[in-house]
Order: structure tokens, then sequence, then C-alpha cells
């Protein structure tokens, strides 16, 4: 019953209450909720929005780079998702690649009509990404090319108007299917959005007039329409770099996010609104930039299993990092205060190839010992003499040593002074290990056990209880 139709009712209930000899109780007057904070189109405003807690509890998702560019699936070098761009600037390696295998007179957008997913199984490709502990899952909803994998009825290039994964190609709503399919899993659902469209009629017109037609008639209904229909939890902008933020009017826009949108309230973006980068954004951004970030602002390390984001048929087992690299990886972010956002390129017909397969599992066999030194963790940094292959996380007043090479008999550490009595714990060993003081430093007793016995295969986690400050400095 809504508020207007209690109001019409009570004077009816009271009466009857009355000549029953029954004394109605007085209606309770509701306090009012505080208004809602409306944030002004301007990054003075937009940068105080809070981050939503959920992000820094998250700490590892899975990005899916998926398109027509993922038909070719080829680049000499970099990235295989700029094929089309490649192409269009008349690079030669791919140049001739293009007129090899497919054609001279060949045009990019046919490769929509072979990108067919055809063995796509989206419950299959959540299962795996639960499954390596990721917490959320950021899709290509449209990238540089302007394909979108959602049925927009904004999507077009200079040649055709059919340039969505509904009305060609998979003939499927690729991003409904795998948000459903996430959801199921308990993943949250994400997307990357692209601000430029490389053959866009508008954005690519020579006429200055026209082109700056392209925010308000394209970009901010398209975008509006994806975050209104698939309601993602984290937004990845990319594509921006060639204009400043008023060109993309994109103060007005990220107003309209955190005001009216229907995930204001646990919405996170990253820093790329034109030329913003490290500067204004919920969360600043790192590609492939080591894992090291900012000290005093959240952001996220974004990176692929190999040198591209894009599935690239032209690399090989070395392009890929090993296991032990990419849980290194994972540790080096967690301990520097940062999420990891780590991609996966889909082959066009639907599959995620198995190598990609095998490191998400075994980053999710680690996280099923360890995880509780990653999620929900702040940076805590290393004391200077203490060794490079040792790193902190904390959470509360507990600190967790994470030792990227095994350590040997003994873990020495200069800045973890427990308490006596505390039980120290290496994650995934269930009996206690012993510790002492010495000369101020901690020492703890290494576990020296068969391969069988190790809790996991890289990257050991020793748990030091109230050994953290709270506010996460030394």
């Amino acid at each position: 019953m809504t508020n207007r139709n209690a109001l019409r009712v009570l004077p009816a209930v009271m009466a009857v209450c009355a000549a029953m000899g029954v004394r109605a109780a007085e209606p309770q007057q509701q306090e009012a909720s505080p208004p809602r904070k409306q944030y002004q189109a301007n990054w003075q405003s937009l940068d105080t929005a809070p981050m939503p807690a959920w992000f820094n509890e998250a700490k590892f998702g899975i990005f899916v780079v998926w398109g027509p560019y993922s038909v070719p699936a080829w680049t000499d070098r970099g990235y295989a998702e700029w094929y089309g761009g490649k192409l269009a600037r008349g690079q030669k390696p791919t140049v001739e690649f293009h007129a090899k295998n497919y054609g001279a007179d060949f045009k990019y957008e046919q490769f929509a009509e072979q990108f067919k997913a055809e063995l796509w199984d989206p419950d299959a490709w959540a299962g795996l990404f639960a499954r390596s502990g990721a917490k959320y899952v950021v899709t290509t909803a449209v990238y540089h090319d302007g394909f979108c994998l959602w049925p927009s009825p904004y999507s077009k290039t200079v040649n055709t108007d059919k340039w969505n994964a509904v009305v060609t190609g998979p003939r499927r709503d690729l991003l409904g299917e795998l948000n459903a399919a996430c959801g199921k899993q308990g993943l949250k659902p994400g997307i990357y959005y692209s601000l430029m469209e490389w053959w866009h009629p508008l954005y690519s017109s020579k006429d200055p007039e026209v082109q700056r037609r392209y925010a308000t008639e394209h970009l901010h209904p398209q975008f509006k329409d994806v975050v209104s229909k698939y309601k993602p939890w984290f937004i990845f902008l990319d594509g921006e770099w060639h204009h400043e933020f008023t060109f993309w009017q994109s103060q007005p826009l990220a107003a309209w996010l955190l005001n009216e949108s229907p995930v204001r309230d646990y919405v996170v973006t990253n820093d790329r609104w034109g030329k913003t980068r490290g500067k204004h954004g919920m969360v600043f951004s790192s590609e492939y930039g080591g894992g090291h970030g900012w000290k005093q602002h959240p952001w996220q390390e974004d990176r692929g299993i190999g040198h591209s984001y894009g599935y690239n048929r032209n690399e090989n087992l070395g392009d890929y990092d090993t296991p032990e690299q990419l849980i290194a990886m994972l540790v080096r972010v967690a301990s520097n205060g940062g999420n990891l956002l780590l991609d996966v390129g889909p082959t066009g017909d639907g599959r995620i190839p198995v190598i990609m397969q095998q490191r998400l599992l075994q980053i999710g066999e680690w996280l099923s010992v360890n995880g509780e030194a990653i999620y929900g963790t702040r940076r805590r940094p290393a004391a200077p003499d203490d060794k490079k292959d040792v790193r902190y996380t904390a959470k509360g007043n507990d600190l967790y040593a994470i030792c990227t090479s095994w350590p040997g008999a003994t873990l020495t550490l200069s800045d973890a002074r427990p308490a006596p009595g505390t039980k120290i714990t290496m994650l995934g060993y269930d009996a206690a290990v012993p510790w002492r003081l010495e000369n101020e430093r901690l020492v703890i007793e290494v576990p020296q056990l068969t391969i069988d016995r190790l809790p996991c295969q890289y990257a050991w986690v020793f748990k030091i209880p109230a050994a953290a400050s709270e506010d996460g400095k030394r």
C-alpha cells in the first residue's frame, strides 16, 4: 500500500475503531530521510563522491575484451583488438596480413558477420570466473570500433547500421546473457565503454561542428541506455585521449551517473573522462603498469595474461605469464592498495583459450587458501630493510606477510612486533608456527614441509595478529 492510499484509508479505520469503543493508535510520524547529495557538473563536486565499500573488498576482477576483432585475432605486436584501427591507418604488417588472408577489399565490418560465438556458453564462463576467485567481471560493451554487445539503438558506422551483436553475428544479447550468468555466481557485472568510435558518422566527420554533436547526440544517449539497462557496478571508460573532457561533455554525464542513474548508490568509475587520467575519477587506472599504483588514491591495475587484451593468435606460450608471475602481480597490487583487473580474450566462436582458463584456475586455487590476505585488505608498507620478496597487507589490526619466494628455515621481519602469546600461523597450515623476538626483529620458524603438505605452490602467507596499525602505516 502506498503512503497516499494509507492516508485515504486511515480516517475510515479510526471511525470504525471509535464506534467499537477501541482507541486507535496515533499514527507515528516517520523520520524524513536526509536529502540525497546532489553533485554538480564540475570536478570539484564530482570528486567528492565516496568510494563504494564493495570495490576494496573485491580486490580481483576479470576483464573480457571480445568483439569482431576476435575473428582475425592477430597483431604483430601490441593489442589485437586494434586490428581495425591499424588496418584503417595503413599499418603495413596488419594490411599485409589482412590482404593475404581476407583480401584487400574485405571490409572490417564484415568480421561482424563471422563473429558468431557459436560455441559460447555464458554459464561456463561465469563458473570459470567464480572459480578464479574474482568478485566482479567487466565486459566490453562497446570498443573503439563502435560494435555493441547489446542491442543498442544507436550502433552504426559510416558503412552500416547493423552494428551490434543482436542484429548480426551471434544475434544474441551477449552483454545481457553474460551479466545474468555472472549474477547467478554472485559476481558483480561491469562494463568497458569506449567514448570514441572510429567510424561513427559524427565522430569521423572532418567538420568540427558535426563532430561536436557526437557527445550529445550519440555518446550520452548510448551510455545512458547501457547503464540503465544493465546496471553495472564498475564502468571502465576508455578511448578518451584525443580530446579534453569538455569535448566529451563528461562532467554532465558523470553528474547524471551519480545523481539520477539506477546505479548511483554503488557504481565505481575509472579516471578516463577526457585527459583526466590520474586527476579525476573514483579509481585511477594503471594499464600494464607493473602493479605499483598510487599511494593516496584508489587505483586498479588492468592487464592481460599475455601482451594483448583481445585474443591474439600470434602469441605463443612464452608470451603468457606463468601462474607464479600472475600471483606475484596480484600480491604486489594488493600490497600497494589496488585492485587487479585481469583480462581474458575469448575467440570469435566463444571459447576462452585453454591456457587462460588454466591460469585463472591456478589463481583461484591460490586464493582459496590465501584469499584472507587479499580480499578487503589495505596497503601496509614494508620496512626498508625487509626482503624485496616479502610484501604486506593488513586487515584490521592483523598483518599478513606474503613471501613470493620460499623464505627458507626462518623468516625475519623488521617491523612486526607481536605481543607475547600471539599465535602466528601460515595460511593453509593447521598448526601455529614458533616465533621469537631477536634484536627487536620478529623471527618466524618456517615449517619445513614436504611438497605434498605445502598449502600452496606459490606465495606463502604468514598471519601475524595485532601487528598492524589501524591506519595502515608503519
